[in-house]
């Protein structure tokens, strides 16, 4: 049986919102299964919590948005990616902000958080979304097409007017381990010409050389320099990971996405849930005869880490 997972002990990180310059505490506890993950707004009165779902998606400007009757929780993109490639089902996420801490602009911090965690091994089966029949969303010349799959895979291309970024491309077969090694580093990126915009925006006010790549005209600002060559492609999966975590349990299909960002990663989504033909809901208890899942199953293998 392949069992849904939380976190063995409570751990938590202080940084700042990316968009509101904040200063943010986040802490990540264990829940029961069947709890997904719910987000609880400490600063507030009553401790208000929102549990991330398809039909919570607040807004998609330059970040993932959740919230319900008021309340929200911005740019939880990364952190949900965290969870969703490690595998994370359930897990109560303490803020005491209305955005998550940017941290350095990847899913890293998040991963490592979660590798301190350990993860706890749950007596209840995951549940699936396997694609049956294929479908598109699509924005100009944006779009994300969904094909059914054996295997979560992202095939991804980007083209940017920019000498230092173009076109770029990158095929992502889902594991724990590649999600760790291929995607989580990936960081958040921005063109200087833009920073001046969006903080008259009221957006971008926590951003910086630390938790962002800023493209100049000529040449990437940060010292180091970037982490992998295809860094700018690599972020776009990883921001689509954690989009498709919304959805509460992993997805088996292949998308193929061209110059997408969060609001058709949330259409997809959206689609998904609002196209139930389009999909088969189980879990491997339920389908241990289905080869679909069987195959997949692998994937979400965790390594030794989790187990120390």
């Amino acid at each position: 049986m392949h069992r849904q997972r939380t976190v063995k002990t409570a751990v938590s990180c202080t940084g700042i919102g990316l968009h509101s310059g904040k200063l943010v505490r986040l802490g990540i506890k264990p829940a029961p299964f069947d709890h997904g993950i719910v987000f609880e707004r400490v600063d507030l009165a009553g401790r208000p919590r929102i549990k991330v779902s398809s039909g919570l998606i607040h807004s998609s400007d330059h970040a993932t948005t959740i919230g319900t009757n008021g309340v929200r929780v911005s740019t939880v993109e990364h952190l949900m990616a965290a969870f969703y490639g490690l595998g994370i089902d359930n897990a109560l996420v303490e803020i005491n902000a209305d955005e998550t801490p940017i941290m350095d602009g990847s899913a890293a911090p998040f991963v490592f958080l979660l590798k301190n965690a350990g993860v706890r091994i749950q007596p209840r089966s995951k549940k699936f979304y396997i694609v049956k029949k294929s479908f598109k969303v699509a924005d100009g010349d944006r779009w994300i097409k969904v094909e059914p799959s054996k295997k979560l895979r992202v095939s991804f291309s980007i083209d940017f007017a920019h000498p230092l970024i173009e076109k770029q491309n990158y095929s992502f077969k889902f594991s724990v381990a590649n999600f760790e090694r291929e995607v989580s580093r990936a960081r958040t990126f921005g063109f200087l010409h833009e920073v001046e915009m969006l903080k008259k925006r009221g957006l971008a006010l926590g951003g910086n050389l630390n938790n962002a790549i800023v493209v100049g005209r000529f040449r990437v600002l940060n010292e180091e320099g970037l982490r992998f060559p295809d860094e700018f492609v690599r972020h776009k999966i990883l921001d689509n990971m954690g989009d498709l975590a919304l959805l509460g349990a992993p997805l088996i299909a292949h998308l193929h996405a061209h110059k997408s960002g969060h609001a058709l990663n949330h259409r997809v989504v959206k689609h998904i849930v609002e196209h139930p033909e389009t999909v088969k809901v189980v879990s491997y208890d339920e389908s241990f005869e289905t080869r679909d899942v069987h195959e997949a199953l692998p994937a979400w293998k965790l390594p030794e880490w989790a187990f120390a």
